[in-house]
């Protein structure tokens, strides 16, 4: 269990609807191409209420960055997608180390379920406990520049490791590093304009209105549950 699951939701009932085109989307989708089981469901669905924010940050980006826009890498995501991915990324931390996982001890498979659950949410079924990405108001995003080219954040999205970290370049005197810090700060700049606050361990997450978002912003209430 994580802190923001204490929480209590009072679900307002808004809608999801699909992301509009005037925001991009990175298609196609990388977990749909990985075999997650959506359905007949689509990742780029948010709240009503999100996609409005959404669009708050794409103006303001304008204003300061003209030509520069945000990008969706992932949005709503159902729960056998939320265990497909920690099951994936699991295999992969334990792939990445040269570890076998049938054959892993316990003490092993405890030490690398830990390194994934700083980054991916329990995916949970209850309805007191949804993982962020299932109540359709957290989105992993990025920035394009004016060639439609993906900036340069220093990491990629849903790396398990500290450059994940929002500040991990904060405090480097690397020209590139700090250039990756400023891209962050960037992001960061646009989306907390809107409302949004960033996942304390992803530069690319941010949400309005679910648990973490309350954990975060010191709110009683989560407005925003699990959609199934």
């Amino acid at each position: 269990m994580k802190p923001y699951q204490n929480i209590p939701i009072a679900e307002c009932g808004e809608p999801l609807v699909a992301i509009t085109s005037e925001i991009i989307t990175i298609d196609p989708h990388p977990y749909m191409l990985l075999g997650a089981p959506y359905g007949d469901r689509s990742p780029f669905f948010v709240r009503q209420s999100i996609l409005e924010k959404l669009q708050k940050s794409q103006a303001y980006l304008q204003t300061i960055r003209p030509n520069y826009q945000i990008a969706i890498f992932d949005a709503y995501r159902p729960i056998p997608v939320q265990q497909f991915m920690v099951d994936y990324s699991f295999a992969q931390l334990a792939e990445s180390k040269g570890l076998e996982v049938n054959f892993l001890s316990e003490e092993q498979k405890n030490s690398l379920m830990g390194e994934v659950m700083k980054f991916w949410a329990i995916p949970s079924d209850d309805p007191q406990m949804p993982p962020p990405h299932s109540t359709g108001a957290a989105i992993d995003v990025t920035l394009f520049n004016s060639e439609l080219l993906e900036v340069n954040m220093g990491s990629p999205i849903d790396e398990i490791s500290d450059r994940s970290l929002p500040n991990y370049f904060a405090n480097s005197v690397d020209s590139l590093e700090m250039e990756f810090h400023c891209n962050r700060q960037l992001l960061n700049e646009v989306m907390t304009h809107s409302g949004f606050v960033r996942h304390p361990n992803e530069w690319w997450h941010f949400s309005y209105g679910d648990q973490l978002w309350a954990w975060t912003s010191n709110e009683k209430i989560a407005i925003y549950g699990g959609i199934i």
